[in-house]
């Protein structure tokens, strides 16, 4: 995907939510740590300006909810999640750039029942590139992108890249 693609997969996203959803007016956001909170943002971006709203944001860290931390040794930073607002009664939207495995659904999942009782949680992915480990499928999907195990999906934001690019690559992407 380049620049353009990007930006319109964000308003047709942004339509879809408010078409399901009814309007944003019991929606908060909340974006994954890293490129998940620019997910969220562009993602909110595009729900105020086309319903005149401010629909809370927030950022979760789901590191210490990670089912994998015994392997990584001390490995994990934790930043930290900055939410503002309640979720009682509320549709949590969570946004993350890449739908992989399902464990960073299945740890943002465990982080918003330790805060409180959403009446739904829905889940945006710009990308699903599918190998789910866990049942989780995204309620709002950019695009699908079929990867062989060996290959990696490089999401590229201009906030902090300085490009809107998905690339597909062999291995580990950098």
């Amino acid at each position: 995907m380049d620049a353009e693609g990007i930006g319109n997969t964000f308003r047709r996203l942004a339509h879809q939510i408010i078409e399901r959803e009814g309007g944003v007016e019991d929606l908060v956001i909340i974006g994954i740590r890293t490129r998940g909170v620019t997910v969220a943002k562009r993602i909110k971006a595009c729900l105020d300006s086309i319903e005149g709203a401010d629909v809370p944001m927030g950022v979760f860290d789901i590191a210490l909810y990670r089912d994998d931390l015994d392997g990584l040794h001390g490995e994990v930073e934790f930043y930290g999640s900055e939410i503002s607002f309640g979720i009682d009664g509320k549709t949590v939207l969570i946004c993350d750039d890449v739908l992989y495995t399902g464990r960073t659904v299945r740890a943002a999942i465990s982080e918003i029942m330790q805060m409180g009782r959403p009446a739904r949680i829905r889940f945006l992915a710009l990308i699903d590139r599918g190998h789910r480990e866990l049942p989780f499928k995204a309620d709002f999907t950019g695009k699908n992108v079929p990867t062989a195990k060996r290959e990696g999906i490089a999401v590229r934001f201009s906030e902090n890249d300085g490009e809107d690019a998905v690339y597909v690559c062999d291995r580990e992407c950098s």
